[in-house]
């Protein structure tokens, strides 16, 4: 008879125990109610700087400015989340983005035929986001019950999704309205993201620095050392930058609505909410059933299908065709996202999760906003539909290098597999030859 001790009894949480687990639910509420004025107001300002200039380059200008401060401060943001309460980082990050809705209400207010402040004021937003990102994306870890994390992380996921639904559509409404009256919704919006972040609270909080670990280059530098020396976290994040950073066909949704689809304001607002009701219906998917076995190759496999609905977008001059391939793209994209949220907080020490996720906003920043930067200015020189189908080709070509050049990557199987004690190790699938 083995007198080896037997494991910990680690309970199993459904999706409906953890919303009513408060640490959790409060943090989903905060975020739901933030990334839904985020997003509102990011389809007002493409639309707005659109109508003003008619020049799709302008929509890669504000993908730029609000990456900017995310790539220039990337040594200070996560530094900040790792060594400071980051509630209170998120705080004072959330009141910056609120302060550019209040600063885009009163420019708009004035009957605008400039576009360059909004670029100054997505700037502005961007430096909010630079240290909201990485403090407010290490809190999952920190409200989830022991066990429960991957599935705390496509609840958040559901937050944002449902948030990306929401925001948009109401955008299209207001906007028809008049711009600053969506701004106004934005903002009020943000404004209430930034009370109900005041009443969250943490089962656990990360290791508090010794006081002789001051603040240095080395100390900022060790979260992008981390990455490069995992490689599964590199091959994961460089995947996600990009595949994205091709397939940004998103960014170019106000001038693909109005000179592929003829779309009105309101049509508009609810083509921008696609996105969101695709990846919505796969993160509630991923929330009761999560992926679990073969993660690296349904990795590939998801980006891939991104690519292919891209490809779609791009040829199509039917609104319902484009509706769907919108939701079919995120739908997938929302896999990836799920998958890379789970790996990054499992591989990585807490010590270093601020840090790490700096970079990794980093990542998401380049492929985001600066796919939105590249995808605007190729759209000004070769035209949207030429740009949207380069765009799909380029990612689908992403996904074959990485699968043949990434085979820590490829044979991920399990989450289980992975451990911040031992970053390095080769992952090979259960049951593998």
């Amino acid at each position: 008879m083995s007198d080896a001790p037997s494991p910990p009894f680690v309970p199993v949480y459904t999706p409906g125990a953890l919303l009513r687990f408060p640490p959790v639910r409060r943090l989903l509420l905060a975020n739901l109610v933030l990334f839904t004025g985020v997003a509102l107001q990011a389809a007002a300002v493409g639309k707005e700087a659109f109508d003003i200039s008619g020049r799709e380059a302008d929509l890669g200008w504000i993908g730029l400015a609000e990456f900017l401060p995310a790539a220039l401060l990337v040594l200070v943001t996560g530094t900040v989340a790792d060594r400071f309460n980051r509630k209170v980082v998120g705080l004072i990050a959330v009141g910056v983005e609120m302060a550019s809705s209040v600063a885009l209400l009163l420019y708009s207010r004035t009957n605008p035929t400039h576009v360059w402040p909004i670029f100054l004021i997505s700037f502005g937003y961007g430096i909010g986001r630079a240290f909201q990102a990485p403090a407010l994306r290490a809190m999952p870890p920190m409200v989830a019950p022991d066990g429960a994390l991957p599935k705390v992380i496509a609840l958040f996921s559901a937050t944002w999704t449902g948030a990306v639904i929401v925001g948009p559509a109401m955008s299209g409404f207001l906007y028809a309205v008049d711009p600053w009256v969506a701004y106004a919704g934005s903002g009020l919006l943000i404004f209430a993201g930034w009370v109900s972040l005041w009443f969250v609270t943490f089962v656990r909080q990360p290791e508090s620095p010794g006081p002789d670990q001051r603040p240095t280059v080395r100390s900022a530098l060790e979260g992008l050392r981390f990455i490069r020396r995992t490689p599964v976290l590199m091959a994961t994040m460089s995947l996600d930058l990009f595949a994205v950073l091709f397939g940004g066909a998103v960014a170019l949704l106000p001038a693909i609505a109005d000179e592929r689809l003829g779309a009105s304001d309101i049509a508009y607002g609810w083509l921008r909410a696609a996105p969101g009701i695709g990846a919505a219906a796969m993160a509630i998917c991923i929330a009761i059933r999560p992926v679990r076995r073969r993660i690296g190759r349904t990795l590939l496999t998801v980006v891939g299908i991104f690519g292919v609905g891209t490809l779609v977008l791009g040829f199509t001059r039917s609104y319902l065709i484009a509706f769907l391939a919108l939701m079919v793209l995120s739908a997938a994209d929302m896999v990836s996202v799920f998958i890379r949220s789970s790996l990054v907080p499992l591989v990585t020490p807490d010590e270093k999760r601020g840090r790490v996720l700096a970079v990794e906003n980093v990542f998401i920043g380049a492929s985001n906003e600066l796919g939105a930067f590249e995808s605007g200015l190729a759209a000004q020189a070769f035209g949207v539909p030429a740009t949207v189908i380069g765009g799909g080709v380029g990612t689908l070509v992403v996904v074959g290098v990485w699968a043949v050049a990434f085979p820590s990557l490829r044979n991920i199987d399990r989450f289980e597999d992975l451990a911040p004690e031992d970053p390095h190790r080769s992952v090979v699938p259960t049951g593998s030859a």
